[in-house]
């Protein structure tokens, strides 16, 4: 029984890597729990294992007492010095050893169930324990089995959940594939650990070049951002720590080796390497290569920036479906209005006759309040006076007259506009009651005319009778 008993605990503790006393509380508390089941659930009963022997042995507690009040956990002071101990006191706690022989079937099945289950919760928390401390870093696993649209992957000694939403849409696996996934999260649940795996977060193409760069696992080259657009395009910022060091190329690899792996392991998902610079301007315009910037105009309150690029250059910064300028916008966390450098002369042409149609208003003057946002008459007339105080090359007294101007001169442009609307209208509605009064002349005159049919028929019967 010793060498049983031990060996089994040995042999356990090993394979599921559960501590020697996880697995020695575990048998302690199935014995007590089938001792209650035999003996009842009202005595005190504890257990204790004894390596020597290679046993769990149970033992009865009781209180020694003047008067037993309830004889399951009490004894009389003279018959615990004649059976338990001859020095007893009242007050004191005696233990006495249970025969463990009279146990029945449903005690021991108990028993083993209790084990069992404490086994299984400890392996779970093993494993919970294990993954949760791996959440970002990739694994491998093989592709087990498909429930509904979900890949359960077997990582080892669990399984893991590949959802739906967190696969690249143009992958397709079978049974017994490997996969290579981002830990997301690990969660404890009723039924043990659940680790849900990515293939479509960003942090998956960190981890991708880090195990393949290893300039960015000593942290010589640092990743400073990365965005995808899975199974489509992907953008990665990085920086070196080492002025020796190009992070790009370092990235690149000899030849493409290095991010062609990266490619690889992503399905053919393009990817550009962007040098990260702390001037955002030059930041933005690094993010949207291959395209060209030619110019930038920065709005901080707003923390957006409107980029103007060559004509020939306007589909490449945008991308197929706007995927670059989206991918660039997400990396730096600016928004982008891209635009083409027609489109801006065709704008500054249009806002330059706008604010120089005001009065008081010259070329240069309108170039000034150009030059500070304002690309229309209208928004300089919503503008306040300390608005226009604080453009450049305008002084006070201007600054006053340009403001009571802008405002008048919009007010009668809009009373002009309000009024050309209504004559509009009104012609429009003039016209269309002359075409109704014309409609039901024609209707009121095709009543009035026989039938076509009727008409014939006259002139065909004195034919007839000229016959005859």
């Amino acid at each position: 029984m010793q060498q049983d008993l031990n060996r089994v605990i040995e042999q356990v503790s090993k394979e599921k890597g559960i501590d020697k006393a996880i697995l020695i509380s575990a048998l302690e508390n199935a014995m007590v729990s089938a001792a209650k089941k035999t003996f009842g659930h009202e005595r005190k009963i504890e257990a204790q294992y004894n390596p020597e022997i290679g046993e769990v042995e149970l033992f009865e507690a009781k209180t020694v007492v003047e008067e037993i009040k309830d004889p399951a956990v009490e004894i009389t002071r003279d018959a615990a010095r004649e059976n338990l101990d001859p020095d007893a006191e009242i007050g004191d706690e005696l233990l006495s050893k249970l025969d463990t022989s009279s146990f029945g079937r449903i005690a021991a099945q108990a028993a083993k169930q209790n084990i069992v289950q404490r086994v299984r919760d400890a392996e779970r928390e093993i494993i919970y324990n294990e993954f949760k401390g791996r959440e970002g870093q990739l694994v491998n696993g093989i592709v087990q089995r498909f429930e509904k649209k979900n890949i359960i992957v077997n990582l080892g000694k669990t399984d893991a959940i590949l959802p739906e939403k967190e696969q690249v849409p143009r992958e397709r696996y079978r049974q017994g594939d490997r996969i290579r996934g981002y830990i997301v999260s690990v969660e404890m649940t009723s039924r043990g650990p659940q680790i849900v795996l990515s293939r479509t977060h960003p942090g998956m193409l960190t981890k991708l070049f880090e195990q393949e760069v290893p300039e960015i696992y000593e942290g010589i080259v640092e990743v400073k951002g990365a965005m995808r657009e899975p199974g489509g395009r992907a953008k990665i910022a990085v920086v070196s720590n080492d002025p020796d060091v190009d992070p790009v190329g370092a990235c690149v690899g000899m030849k493409g080796t290095r991010v062609q792996a990266v490619v690889q392991e992503l399905r053919g998902e393009k990817v550009d390497i962007v040098h990260w610079t702390p001037d955002q301007a030059e930041y933005v315009c690094r993010a949207l290569a291959p395209a060209k910037v030619s110019k930038i105009i920065i709005d901080d309150e707003g923390h957006s920036m409107e980029v103007i690029v060559p004509d020939d250059q306007l589909s490449l910064a945008i991308g197929k479906r706007g995927q670059n300028v989206r991918l660039a916008a997400r990396l730096s966390g600016w928004k982008l209005d891209v635009r083409s450098e027609a489109e801006l002369e065709d704008e500054t042409r249009r806002a330059r006759v706008s604010l120089g149609a005001i009065p008081g208003v010259n070329d240069m003057v309108a170039e000034l309040l150009y030059q500070a946002g304002f690309k229309s008459a209208e928004e300089l007339a919503e503008a306040d006076l300390e608005t226009i105080l604080d453009v450049d090359g305008i002084g006070p007294e201007k600054a006053e007259v340009i403001y009571k101007s802008s405002r008048e001169y919009v007010a009668e442009k809009r009373k002009r506009e309000a009024e050309e609307a209504e004559a509009k209208a009104k012609a429009a509605a003039e016209e269309a009651e002359a075409k109704a009064k014309t409609d039901a002349e024609a209707a009121e005159s095709a009543a009035a005319s026989p039938p076509e049919e009727s008409v014939a028929g006259e002139e065909q019967a004195p034919a007839a009778e000229n016959e005859k």
